[in-house]
């Protein structure tokens, strides 16, 4: 990733539904339509973001008639892609163990 793209993809991961969109297409492919469904935003609002994210170098676009499938470009983050999943996988471990404290706090107030 050059200099100047390299900064494009830091700014363009900055914005929380972007990277949201990353962990959406990080493994498997998804359509436009797909990616929107999961937003409370209009599909005008998710395509804005995926122009910015493909502008960046950060997806990958397969076009297949009238749908746009679009896949994380992870190879072509360097650097990035390794930040991105260890962010993602420090959020897991964290709601896994407030999901167990939840559990414990719960066992201890049922009457035995």
């Amino acid at each position: 990733m050059t200099k100047m793209r390299g900064m494009e993809a830091v700014q363009a991961v900055a914005e929380p539904r972007r990277r949201e969109i990353l962990r959406l297409v990080w493994d498997t492919e998804l359509s436009a339509g797909e990616i929107a469904e999961r937003f409370d935003v209009t599909f005008g609002a998710v395509s804005q973001h995926l122009k910015v994210l493909r502008d960046a170098g950060l997806v990958t676009l397969r076009q297949e008639g009238r749908k746009r499938y679009y896949r994380a470009n992870r190879t072509a983050m360097g650097p990035l892609a390794d930040y991105l999943q260890a962010m993602w996988a420090t959020r897991l471990d964290t709601l896994a163990d407030l999901a167990e404290q939840a559990e414990r706090a719960a066992q201890e107030k049922r009457p035995t």
